[in-house]
């Protein structure tokens, strides 16, 4: 939970670069591939992230901007990338001009239950923690390279000449 915008806006901005690395990564050609019918298509996956920046925060009493909650995905990554930097921004942009310090600790109903403004934004960066994660998977599958994110992937070891572990 945060207590404190300042930490939030520290974590968020080193997390959503990190989505984007993640994101810049992807190429059109397996963007709409599902490797198993139980499996979200990459496009729909990132697709998820991006919604629920506004859908949660909204749900919050945010006015952040971004994608319908029902949307399809854009065809391409590029235009995907330029939804998730609007949403981003927005999220930094709503956070700071409606909450404060003493409003993180303000409950809302969120899903059924009761959070703190504050757990909203630590779910927020969990739940996209947690996707990027599955998306770093389905990356694997499809053969593109995975960037580090809280260390070293396995092409950066590569490339500083280090061994990698099986």
């Amino acid at each position: 939970m945060y207590r404190k915008i300042d930490d939030f806006l520290i974590d968020w901005k080193h997390e959503s670069e990190s989505t984007l690395n993640v994101f810049k990564n992807i190429t059109n050609e397996v963007l709409h591939n599902k490797p198993h019918e139980n499996i979200r298509s990459i496009a729909i996956l990132i697709w998820h992230i991006i919604i629920t920046l506004n859908e949660m925060l909204n749900k919050a009493g945010l006015a952040v901007t971004g994608p319908e909650e029902y949307s399809k995905p854009p065809a391409t990554i590029s235009e995907i990338i330029t939804e998730y930097e609007n949403s981003s921004k927005s999220v930094v942009e709503e956070v700071k001009k409606r909450w404060n310090d003493t409003s993180l600790l303000e409950e809302v109903n969120m899903y059924g239950d009761t959070w703190t403004k504050g757990t909203v934004l630590s779910i927020l960066i969990k739940h996209q923690s947690h996707h990027r994660g599955q998306l770093s998977t389905l990356m694997r599958l499809f053969n593109l390279k995975v960037p580090g994110i809280y260390g070293p992937a396995k092409e950066e070891w590569a490339a500083w000449n280090m061994p990698t572990r099986e």
